[in-house]
């Protein structure tokens, strides 16, 4: 017997039929013998839906009371799930974030774990129950309800397979595993066998929108391997884990971001400490600043300094770097959140020569502009114009996988 934990995301539970399907993958594990935990996200667009009706009422709700709101969303995919495995002839018990023992930080729409208890569903486990807990949410140490942030029922799945020893976490998606390229987007793309924590930790910071990137961090911590697949078909899906067979290949997947912007300052005054203050006190709004780019002092002693933040960050980060150029008698501020960020990531990188020219010379034959460049060991990543962002995609993809001819 094993303990298997399944998540199944919004498009797989999104009307009757849908859910009906979820529970008759999640049975047939049950009846092979195996513990089965269910970790369900809200159907389709509930949680937008939940987000406009908020703002009908309130245009600048209180967060606590968004967590609220938001919450109700899996409980009613985890409730019909349930009822719908009953329907087949197993016994089921929907569980809620808080009587699946999340314990969270106090900081609502985007709380940290910070502990799950699972005697609750060891308990109904041991009942021969088939247990379906709400993804994205736990309770604070104030007893209120907090959710997890975009994304949060993967990491609900990682943490109930760490805290419980799973044997397996299976992630169910809309589509069939982790590929080099989004294949709606890029119809040559390959579906990968494995990847490694590390590569698609990048690739889910980056922009691939298969797992939550928490998620993985919690995997590669507790070394829960991972199973992405579709609920939609009955095929094997990507397995992420520690260590790999590399295959030869250079890359194991190209990554489109478009939830970026880029703030440039000029002439700052070029003196040690200069950036230490500027990130700074962009740190103290708790705004994350990824690619950085710093020019070289000029003869008047000045320098520029340009920089990507999120989006949903951009007017704030305008905001203090404004203020800053008005300390230190600084040049002028740019902003343009018409920017996207393109990246290759892999291990195969480290030791091959020539992998970022190769990248570069895929955007230069569809004269597309570099604005941005930065690298890691297993990643490259650059910001170009976002109208051009699905063509350097197709590009960068086409130079790495050439198409079957």
């Amino acid at each position: 017997m094993s303990l298997i934990v399944q998540k199944f995301g919004g498009t797989s539970v999104k009307d009757a039929k849908r859910l009906m399907n979820v529970a008759n993958i999640v049975t047939q594990k049950y009846k092979e013998g195996n513990d089965v935990v269910v970790v369900v996200s809200a159907q389709g667009d509930t949680t937008d839906d939940l987000i406009e009706k908020a703002a009908e009422i309130n245009s600048n709700p209180s967060k606590r009371e968004m967590d609220m709101l938001l919450s109700s969303g899996e409980q009613i995919s985890a409730s019909l799930l349930a009822m719908a495995i009953q329907k087949l002839g197993c016994p089921s018990v929907s569980l809620t974030g808080w009587q699946a023992g999340f314990s969270t930080t106090s900081v609502h729409t985007s709380a940290r774990i910070k502990d799950v208890n699972p005697e609750r569903i060891r308990s109904e486990l041991d009942s021969k129950k088939i247990v379906v807990v709400t993804g994205f949410q736990g309770l604070s140490k104030y007893d209120d309800i907090t959710t997890l942030g975009r994304g949060g029922s993967d990491t609900s799945a990682v943490a109930i397979a760490a805290a419980m020893h799973a044997d397996l976490c299976q992630i169910y998606t809309d589509v069939e595993g982790v590929f080099t390229a989004d294949p709606r987007k890029v119809p040559n793309a390959k579906k990968l066998k494995e990847i490694s924590y590390d590569e698609m930790l990048e690739l889910a910071t980056l922009g691939a929108q298969v797992l939550n990137n928490r998620s993985v961090e919690m995997a590669k911590k507790y070394n829960i391997e991972l199973e992405v697949l579709s609920s939609l078909t009955n095929k094997p899906g990507t397995i992420v884990k520690e260590k790999v067979k590399m295959e030869k290949m250079l890359i194991s997947g190209v990554a489109k971001d478009t939830d970026v912007a880029r703030v440039s300052i000029t002439r700052i005054p070029d003196q040690p400490g200069i950036a230490f203050k500027l990130f700074s006190s962009l740190a103290a709004k708790n705004i994350n600043v990824d690619v950085i780019l710093q020019s070289i002092g000029r003869g008047d002693d000045t320098k520029d300094i340009a920089f990507t933040v999120p989006k949903d960050k951009g007017k704030e980060a305008l905001k203090t770097v404004e203020d800053f150029a008005n300390n230190y008698d600084a040049g002028e501020v740019q902003f343009d959140d018409n920017v996207a960020k393109i990246s290759i990531v892999g291990a195969g990188m480290e030791s091959h020569a020539g992998v970022a020219a190769k990248m570069f010379e895929a955007l230069f034959e569809q004269q597309i502009n570099i604005r941005m460049i930065s690298t890691s060991e297993i990643k490259v990543s650059v910001i170009i114009a976002k109208d051009d962002a699905d063509k350097a995609v197709s590009a960068i993809h086409n130079k790495f996988f050439p198409k079957a001819t």
